[in-house]
């Protein structure tokens, strides 16, 4: 018998049988081995086995400005993204974070101040989402928060113990669908959110 990880849940169904679970990292995150048999559509088993990493459940959030039509976002280094193919590894992104046990909201709120200074109440979720199905076990939780400039109430820049570097910037949102386009912004969570604010029409 195998021993569920922390924040697992593996519900009874009639089509997947977990039969194994092993730890092969237990460094920065977890990486685990599952071993299980899936019923396919013709009702055949087919036993399968595949990696899981586990970093836990995140929250983002875009934060725009109406009055000014700014939306605020967030440049710092990803290394994943450095060795595969993005030259300088700098991403633009809309602030998010772990939830390390928080609630989404609590845990958004806090990402913001860190990140940005900005300081803002009860944000609004607009998605729930899994970011990569076939190899991390992250749901992303994401919202949205109107600001103005009296919101910032500090420079932001994220924690120095944690290895953060963040830049704060204010893009104006005319110039977003050309910066998605030519590569500049191609965060999956923030060209998500962008697109909502898009199709939402949160400026008009």
């Amino acid at each position: 018998m195998f021993d569920l990880p922390k924040g697992w849940s593996i519900p009874d169904q009639d089509h997947v049988r977990v039969s194994d679970i092993e730890c092969l990292s237990d460094n920065w995150y977890r990486l685990y081995r599952v071993s299980f048999d899936l019923k396919r559509s013709d009702g055949s088993w087919q036993s399968q086995t595949r990696e899981a990493y586990e970093r836990g459940n995140g929250a983002g959030i875009l934060l725009y400005n109406r009055t000014d039509r700014t939306v605020i976002l967030t440049r710092q280094f990803r290394l994943p993204s450095f060795v595969n193919g993005n030259e300088d590894g700098m991403l633009i992104e809309v602030p998010a974070g772990v939830l390390d046990d928080r609630d989404p909201a609590a845990a958004v709120i806090a990402e913001v101040e860190e990140e940005t200074g900005y300081k803002i109440g009860k944000p609004r979720q607009v998605f729930d989402l899994f970011m990569s199905p076939g190899s991390v076990t992250e749901r992303l939780h994401l919202f949205v928060a109107e600001v103005t400039r009296d919101h910032r109430e500090g420079d932001g820049g994220g924690l120095h113990e944690e290895g953060e570097d963040i830049h704060v910037l204010e893009i104006g949102f005319d110039d977003i669908i050309p910066m998605m386009a030519d590569g500049r912004i191609r965060d999956a969570k923030t060209v998500i959110l962008l697109q909502h604010a898009l199709l939402t029409k949160l400026f008009d």
